[in-house]
C-alpha cells in the first residue's frame, strides 16, 4: 500500500459528511411520504396541483368534519393512554346518569379550575369530542359548570387569548394594527366549550355559551389578572372581557345561532374562517417535522408562550417547503363559522381606542339558569325524555382506546 492509499482525516471527514447527506435524504423522502400518507389516510384528496381537496361525496358537512378529524382524535386519546388509565375511575362519578337529572330543578354554578381534581375533569370531559379541542394560548382558564341539584358536570368552557389575525373579526372591529397590539388584551377566545351527557341532549351546550359571557365569569377573570404584565410587551393592561370570540367546531352552528338572554342576543355571527390551519398534522407528525428541521442543525425560534398557533404553522411551512412540498397542503378548507359575543355598549369603540367609556351587559348567572331552563331545557325534556335512559359507564374512554392501542 502506498502512502496515497492511506485515507486521510480529510477523506474520514469527507466520507462522514457524504453519510450525512445520504441519511438526510433518505429521511427527506421517508417523511415527505409520510406526510402525504397520512393526509390521504385522514380523508384528504388532492387536485392535479397536488393541494388539498375535501371529498366530493355529498357528505353531510358536520359529518365529514368528523370524519377528517378522527386520525387526530385517534392520536390524542392514545397520547392520554396514561391520564386515563390513572384518572377514569377517578372522575366518572362527576358525571351524571339520566335519572340524577330534573330538569326543572338544573342549578348551575360556575367552578374555575384550580386543583389538580378539577383540571382532571375538565381533561377527561374534553376528551369526549370529536373534534379535539385546542390547547389555547397564553392566558387561559378553564370553567368547569355543576348542577348544584346534584353535584353533577354539565359542561365545560375555556377562556384564552385570541389569534391575532381573524379576517371577519378585525373588518367587523374596524381596527388598526396599533388598535389590534393594544386592544386584543380585552377580547377572549372560548376556545373549549361544550356540554356533556345527559345535559348535552338537553340543549345545555347553549348554557355553555352564556356563562361563558356571564358577569360571574368576567369578575373571575378580571379578579384572576388584575395588576398582571403582559408578557411580551412587559405592560400592565385592563383584564375586562370586552369581546368574546369562539368558533364553531363543526361549520354552521347550532349552538350560538339565535342564542338570546330575553330580548338581547348575546352571541353575533360574523362569518367564517378561511379553512386554513394545523389540525391535519397529528402531533406526531409534527414533531417529527420538527425533528427533521433541527437534525441538521437548524434552529426553530417560536413564540414566547411555546406553542402559539403562528408558530406551528410557520414550523409546518417551513418543514413542507424543506421536504419539497407546497405550504399551502396548510388550507385544509374546513371552514368554521365565527361568532362575537359583545359584553358592552361601545365595545367596538373602546376596541378601536376611540373611547374609554363602557356601559357593560347584565347577564348574572341567576337570570341565565332561569332561562335556560324555561326557554330550552324544560321544553327538551318534555319531548325526549331519552336523556333519561343514559348511563355514564358509557363514557368511559377506555372502551375506545383499547382497540387503539391493540392495533398500533
Amino acid at each position: 500500500m502506498t502512502k496515497a492509499d492511506i485515507p486521510t482525516t480529510a477523506d474520514a471527514a469527507v466520507r462522514k459528511a457524504l453519510a450525512g447527506i445520504d441519511e438526510r435524504v433518505v429521511a427527506r423522502e421517508q417523511l415527505r411520504a409520510r406526510v402525504l400518507d397520512e393526509l390521504q389516510a385522514a380523508g384528504f384528496e388532492f387536485d392535479q396541483s397536488g393541494l388539498l381537496r375535501l371529498p366530493d361525496a355529498g357528505e353531510d358537512p358536520k359529518l365529514l368534519a368528523r370524519r377528517l378529524h378522527r386520525m387526530q382524535r385517534q392520536n390524542v386519546l392514545l397520547k392520554n393512554a396514561a391520564f386515563i388509565e390513572q384518572w377514569e375511575d377517578r372522575v366518572l362519578d362527576q358525571f351524571a346518569n339520566g335519572g340524577d337529572v330534573v330538569p326543572e330543578a338544573i342549578r348551575p354554578t360556575v367552578v374555575p379550575v384550580t386543583t389538580e381534581a378539577q383540571a382532571a375533569v375538565f381533561r377527561f370531559a374534553s376528551l369526549h369530542w370529536s373534534v379535539p379541542v385546542s390547547q389555547g394560548y397564553g392566558r387561559r382558564t378553564r370553567f368547569l359548570v355543576y348542577d348544584e341539584s346534584n353535584g353533577k358536570l354539565i359542561g365545560i368552557f375555556a377562556l384564552g387569548d385570541p389569534v391575532f389575525n381573524l379576517a371577519v373579526r378585525d373588518n367587523l372591529i374596524g381596527w388598526t394594527q396599533q388598535d389590534r397590539r393594544e386592544r386584543l388584551y380585552n377580547v377572549y377566545d372560548a376556545y373549549v366549550l361544550g356540554a356533556v351527557e345527559p345535559y348535552r341532549q338537553l340543549i345545555a351546550g347553549k348554557l355553555m355559551a352564556m356563562c361563558a359571557a356571564a358577569n360571574e365569569t368576567a369578575d373571575y377573570l378580571i379578579s384572576k389578572y388584575a395588576g398582571t404584565t403582559t408578557v411580551i410587551k412587559q405592560q400592565e393592561k385592563r383584564p375586562e372581557p370586552v369581546l368574546l370570540t369562539t368558533t364553531s367546531a363543526l361549520g354552521r352552528s347550532s349552538i350560538y345561532n339565535r342564542l338570546k338572554l330575553r330580548d338581547r342576543q348575546m352571541f353575533h355571527s360574523v362569518g367564517f374562517t378561511e379553512g386554513f390551519g394545523h389540525f391535519h398534522f397529528t402531533d406526531d407528525l409534527f414533531d417529527s417535522i420538527v425533528e427533521f428541521i433541527t437534525d441538521d442543525g437548524a434552529e426553530l425560534r417560536g413564540h414566547q408562550y411555546g406553542d402559539g398557533p403562528n408558530w406551528r404553522i410557520r414550523t409546518i411551512r417551513r418543514g413542507l417547503n424543506e421536504l419539497g412540498l407546497d405550504g399551502e397542503l396548510l388550507r385544509h378548507g374546513l371552514r368554521r363559522e365565527v361568532f362575537l359575543a359583545p359584553r358592552a355598549i361601545g365595545w367596538r369603540a373602546y376596541l378601536r381606542g376611540e373611547s374609554e367609556h363602557l356601559r357593560w351587559y347584565d347577564y348574572p348567572m341567576a337570570d341565565i339558569a332561569a332561562f335556560w331552563r324555561e326557554r330550552w331545557a324544560v321544553p327538551r325534556a318534555s319531548r325526549d325524555e331519552s336523556f333519561s335512559a343514559h348511563d355514564r359507564e358509557a363514557m368511559r374512554l377506555s372502551t375506545l382506546l383499547a382497540p387503539l392501542i391493540a392495533t398500533r
